[in-house]
């Protein structure tokens, strides 16, 4: 009976334990603003939690599209249809190509982003979380025709990602509009 009652605090002890670190963990990696905050987890701690799921094989333009979200609300796309998944594209004054290329600019100075794919109407970029190293995919759109930069961030892992995504398109239009 002992060993038993034991056990069962044992299990819950844990569960308890997991909790808060996975709370802890989530508050530490949400998405802010560019330029508001730099944090950096240290290598030690990032080579011990890697996420990062494998590329997806569906990005990219399509006929002037994205690959649709997923029906899991961890994605974002200006192309959605629904009101879980759809945001707003941007919208720019400057020429096509100058309005690109400040998004790009964006991009390159963001600490947790890498640029895998750079074209003259598509950009397709990571972003690493820095404490688990769980990874999003990110995709920019020049749509000339319609005047606007279409968006899509979508995590490869998980069901919820607790906003993160939407954070992040929203910061990027922010520093777009500065």
């Amino acid at each position: 009976m002992k060993k038993s009652i034991r056990s069962v605090w044992k299990i819950q002890y844990f569960s308890v334990l997991v909790t808060v670190m996975v709370v802890i963990i989530t508050q530490l990696t949400l998405v802010y603003p560019a330029s508001a905050l730099r944090v950096s987890a240290s290598p030690v701690i990032a080579s011990l939690f890697s996420f990062s799921g494998t590329r997806p094989s569906n990005l990219g333009i399509k006929e002037g599209k994205f690959a649709p979200c997923p029906n899991t609300p961890n994605c974002v796309s200006s192309q959605g249809i629904d009101d879980l998944h759809q945001i707003e594209p941007f919208s720019y004054s400057d020429a096509p190509e100058t309005a690109f290329k400040q998004i790009q600019t964006i991009l390159e100075n963001t600490e947790n982003a890498a640029i895998i794919t750079a074209e003259p109407n598509y950009i397709y970029a990571e972003f690493t979380s820095p404490l688990m190293g769980f990874v999003d995919d990110v995709e920019f759109y020049l749509d000339e025709q319609e005047n606007l930069i279409q968006v899509r961030s979508a995590s490869r892992l998980g069901e919820s990602d607790l906003g993160v995504n939407r954070k992040r398109i929203e910061a990027i239009r922010a520093e777009f509009y500065l």
